[in-house]
């Protein structure tokens, strides 16, 4: 679908891998392929191994490779047309230390996600955690082990947010994430919850004379998801600029990704983990796709995709297009499916 100026919006996260929430709500690698159907098959075998499967990435080549803990799944993944290879961790351990963290490190500024191509949990700890909170999360850490990687961001972990055209609510402005439509054929747009959490009504220019609709549904923390029902008249573009959208999906961890919003433009980076936990400073927020796209302020609630494929909203992140970051975006398919729409 087309983002276009009279189209987008949207909001975002905190923490220690820094992006600004207030930042990117403006006021008033390996250069993977596509996935293929066989590359779907054989993801979704890797679901079906359950705990003797951690996950799955692409590599340089593009070839899809499912980690696996024993020889017979690694046969089964062979016939199914990807690569296995052996670790030592499952998907069980992984799945643990995770729980751990959740239960007992939920602090602002952090954040965590499995990495398949390393066999570990990758924790993020961005500058603002410090003291106790820092001493509580090295505790939690230190019990882990090796099942644990850390690393240090140089920026805070904030609400960010990419995508399209830009869109404004209040003193703030969004991006515009994906054109969707109802089977009764009513249009709305998705954007990041948490810009769809500061206003109900959504314009396409800066001085607000313009109305694009109205908020039919917010969803952040927890999630970072908002639709808005169009209240102009005709047929919203199927594009994300001049690219055409045609489904949506869930990409695999290495694969190449585009990231479009109304402060940095096209950018591009690669998915590094799925199912990740953001500890944002106005909420927790899981199950995003985390990447090494860029954005900034006004970013929030953009489109990332590739090809014809739509994947997620961005979110938040830490750090900045001079500079480089990382950004987290809220996956498609859930909205979508949450409110019954799709993208066309």
């Amino acid at each position: 679908m087309r983002l276009t100026r009279s189209t987008l919006d949207r909001s975002a996260l905190a923490g220690a891998v820094a992006v600004l929430i207030g930042a990117l709500l403006v006021p008033s690698g390996a250069q993977a392929k596509p996935t293929t159907p066989t590359d779907v098959a054989a993801s979704r075998l890797a679901e079906a191994l359950g705990d003797r499967s951690p996950g799955s990435y692409v590599d340089a080549s593009g070839a899809l490779v499912v980690t696996v803990t024993d020889a017979t799944a690694a046969a089964q993944v062979r016939a199914a047309g990807a690569t296995p290879r052996l670790v030592t961790r499952s998907a069980a351990v992984l799945g643990a230390a995770t729980a751990e963290l959740s239960r007992s490190a939920s602090i602002a500024g952090t954040s965590w996600a499995v990495d398949p191509v390393t066999n570990q949990v990758l924790v993020s700890i961005d500058p603002t955690v410090t003291g106790a909170n820092l001493a509580r999360l090295n505790a939690v850490i230190a019990r882990l082990g090796d099942a644990v990687r850390v690393e240090y961001l140089a920026n805070a972990l904030t609400m960010t947010a990419s995508g399209g055209d830009a869109i404004y609510t209040g003193s703030s402005r969004c991006s515009l994430g994906f054109n969707v439509r109802s089977g009764s054929g009513a249009y709305y747009f998705l954007t990041a919850g948490h810009c769809t959490n500061i206003g109900s009504t959504w314009y396409a220019n800066s001085s607000r004379t313009q109305v694009l609709g109205t908020r039919a549904g917010t969803s952040f923390p927890g999630n970072d998801y908002g639709i808005v029902r169009y209240t102009t008249t005709g047929t919203p573009p199927g594009t994300v600029g001049s690219q055409d959208i045609t489904s949506a999906g869930t990409p695999a961890v290495n694969q190449t990704v585009i990231r479009r919003g109304s402060t940095t433009g096209t950018r591009s980076g690669r998915v590094t983990a799925l199912n990740a936990t953001v500890n944002y400073s106005q909420g927790s927020v899981y199950g995003l796709i985390r990447t090494t796209v860029c954005a900034e302020g006004g970013d929030s609630g953009g489109s990332l995709y590739y090809g014809t494929v739509a994947y997620g909203l961005t979110s938040g992140g830490s750090g900045n297009c001079s500079s480089g970051g990382i950004t987290f975006f809220q996956p498609v398919v859930e909205p979508l499916s949450v409110y019954g729409v799709s993208v066309y």
